[in-house]
């Protein structure tokens, strides 16, 4: 059994494809990486065949996690049967969709940061017009909503 997440913010440049290089790690850490499969997307195609900004690139790449070679990429209606979550970075993109979702589609739309431990965050702020501060800021959520949502994850795998 393999289990398939999406991780999805706006464009596809910053918080997602953070997010799924984070938990892309966390996985192959855990030895679950012919488990479960990761992908990122965003709401809107502004930056579509694009990589992530350079600047999500080096935050990432500070702490041990490769994610130059993605590329953007929009959520598309197959996305909603093809995986089983899909987690928002924000109350946003989490209304976004949850209209594009159809009655017949089985993927569960989430808060990436439903599976943080500390429930005061809803959501990834987005780091895009901010600094080298606030791209780390994203990076620590992610990482902490990472480690719940790969506990989750190997649940419904046993």
């Amino acid at each position: 059994m393999s289990y398939r997440v999406l991780f999805v913010c706006t464009g596809n440049i910053c918080r997602s494809p953070t997010a799924e290089g984070v938990f892309r790690k966390l996985v192959a850490d855990a030895g679950l990486a012919d488990r479960i499969d990761i992908e990122s997307a965003g709401t809107h195609g502004y930056h579509v065949g694009e990589p992530p900004d350079p600047r999500s690139i080096d935050a990432a790449a500070q702490r041990g996690v490769d994610i130059s070679r993605q590329r953007a990429r929009r959520v598309q209606d197959s996305d909603f049967e093809r995986f089983d979550l899909i987690l928002a970075l924000d109350q946003g993109h989490l209304r976004h969709l949850r209209a594009l979702r159809r009655e017949h589609h089985r993927a569960e739309i989430r808060l990436l940061l439903d599976f943080h431990a500390d429930q005061r965050h809803r959501d990834v702020p987005d780091p895009y017009y901010g600094g080298s501060r606030d791209f780390e800021l994203a990076l620590d959520l992610i990482e902490a909503a990472g480690h719940g949502l790969l506990a989750s994850v190997q649940t419904k795998l046993r």
